[in-house]
């Protein structure tokens, strides 16, 4: 079992900054990705980015070159920061692992809200 804690969230202005963290413990495998995704309300649940084992990370085109994703795999942390944001960014943020070849994320975090006032 991984559990994952999210914290950071919050209420912010657009064009504005906030960053979001990630804390995973328990049987954690060396070699995993994590990842973060969003849910908006009356939306799907949609990725954001993720991170592999070695530090790369890879973006949605809606987020790209404003969030910058990274890890502490010593810590076994992983953040999200999160500049410009935009009221369409207004969403439930969650933090996903899995073991690297995994098809799907197998664990997920209780979400942390993310509100962005225009």
């Amino acid at each position: 079992q991984v559990q994952l804690v999210e914290s950071g969230g919050g209420l912010v202005r657009a064009g504005g900054s906030l960053r979001l963290s990630c804390a995973a413990s328990g049987s954690i495998f060396r070699f995993n990705t994590m990842g973060w995704f969003r849910q908006a309300p009356g939306k799907e649940r949609e990725f954001v980015a993720f991170v592999s084992w070695s530090g790369v990370g890879t973006y949605a085109d809606s987020v790209k070159g404003r969030f910058t994703i990274s890890r502490d795999s010593a810590k076994n942390t992983v953040d999200l920061q999160m500049n410009s944001l935009r009221p369409e960014d207004t969403a439930i943020y969650y933090c996903a692992y899995k073991r690297t070849g995994a098809v799907e994320y197998e664990y997920w975090g209780q979400g942390a809200q993310v509100t962005v006032s225009s």
